[in-house]
């Protein structure tokens, strides 16, 4: 199970270690910081595409493999960022490290694999995240020191070791899971067009994509909001940037305790009016007050709260649709989250350069949350629970 955490925690070290360093990267590479944010937006977007290529081939050749490739690719690319002297080849290498968030989805696919149903799941799932929340939490903290004490480039060193280290690991701690049964071939056409066709594919997906673009909003603008708007040295800022993750342990560790006995409807609505309380109470005093960074931080560990709520059961949900296309279900879920979130991130990014204020981050933080809530109501109910 440790294994599993590290393996779900390394795509979040990799989003968020650099968080405090992307000033000095703009100026590194004598660009601005709408387009140093392509190193979010296009590695959300090209995680996107990893995730929908990793869970059917994790379906037809297992978890193992898939696994290991993608952390063999992700040394490779952290490297080659480190190494990268143009904007262009940064953003290629960056782009190349996006194939560990096949581990994201392998984690909960193996979880799938060995649960006996979907709040068993949940529950499970809630736990390693739990652990995982962990690493977030102090990443863009490390991330500031190293980049105090070494400069940026260092942090994709660091994160080239971290990544063999875990591929080490893995490679002698974990077993093949998926449970392949050839009388009975799972992986048809009508399969996969009944899959799409389930409501509760699309509610659990749409509720995942938007309450997770609130965080990926997060990520588009802190860096701006922490640096431009509170005037935050690179290490504080890394503190501040941490916050949400202090929320995302509570939540996880509360849907590991409590997913089996409410349901994972119960779970992800309460999630939902978490988020929505934080947002708008951030945003509303936002307009009353001047800029203080305790407030828009701190209140973004509803976001953490409300994901780590939203984020278990709804996963739970989509692997539970079909069992035998649990990686698929998995990987195209992901996608969608990843793909909105993108579009947010990059619409926090846009609507942030220039400006001395957080409210355009907070209303568009607040929006997501409210679209959450609204696919919720939409394709599911209490009865899928």
């Amino acid at each position: 199970m440790v294994s599993l955490i590290f393996l779900s925690g390394i795509g979040a070290l990799s989003m968020s270690i650099f968080l405090p360093a992307m000033l000095e990267m703009s100026r590194n590479f004598n660009t601005s910081y709408t387009l140093i944010q392509l190193s979010i937006s296009l590695y959300l977007v090209f995680t996107a595409l990893i995730q929908l290529v990793a869970g059917p081939l994790s379906d037809r050749f297992g978890r193992r493999s898939v696994t290991l490739f993608s952390l063999v690719i992700f040394v490779f690319a952290s490297l080659g960022c480190y190494y990268a002297q143009s904007l262009e080849m940064f953003l290629f290498f960056r782009l190349l490290q996006g194939t560990v968030a096949a581990g994201f989805l392998m984690s909960r696919a193996v979880i799938r694999d060995i649960s006996t149903d979907e709040h068993e799941s949940a529950s499970l799932i809630g736990y390693v995240a739990m652990g995982m929340a962990l690493i977030p939490l102090f990443a863009p903290g490390i991330g500031g020191i190293i980049d105090t004490a070494f400069g940026w480039r260092f942090i994709f060193v660091f994160m080239a070791i971290i990544g063999f280290t875990l591929l080490t690991i893995l490679f002698f701690d974990q077993g093949e899971t998926k449970r392949f049964n050839e009388s009975e071939p799972s992986i048809s056409l009508k399969a996969h067009l009944d899959l799409f066709k389930s409501r509760k594919f699309w509610g659990y997906s749409m509720t995942l994509a938007f309450s997770s673009g609130c965080f990926f909003s997060f990520l588009g603008g802190a860096s701006y909001v922490a640096s431009e708007v509170h005037s935050l040295s690179s290490v504080v800022a890394g503190l501040f940037i941490g916050f949400p993750a202090i929320g995302y342990f509570t939540g996880n560790y509360i849907s590991g305790k409590y997913s089996k006995q409410k349901g994972t409807s119960f779970m992800i609505q309460f999630g939902c009016f978490n988020i929505i309380f934080g947002m708008s109470l951030s945003f509303i005093l936002g307009l009353i007050f001047s800029p203080n960074p305790y407030i828009f931080f701190g209140l973004c560990t509803f976001i953490g709260s409300g994901c780590g709520l939203i984020i278990p059961n709804a996963s739970a949900g989509i692997l539970s649709v079909n069992v035998n296309l649990s990686g698929t279900a998995g990987g195209v879920g992901n996608a969608i989250m990843i793909g909105v979130g993108a579009a947010l991130a990059t619409i926090s990014s846009a609507v942030l350069e220039g400006g001395d204020s957080s409210a355009p981050l907070q209303l568009v933080m607040l929006i997501s949350s409210i679209l959450a809530i609204i696919s919720f109501q939409l394709f599911l109910n209490r009865k899928d629970s």
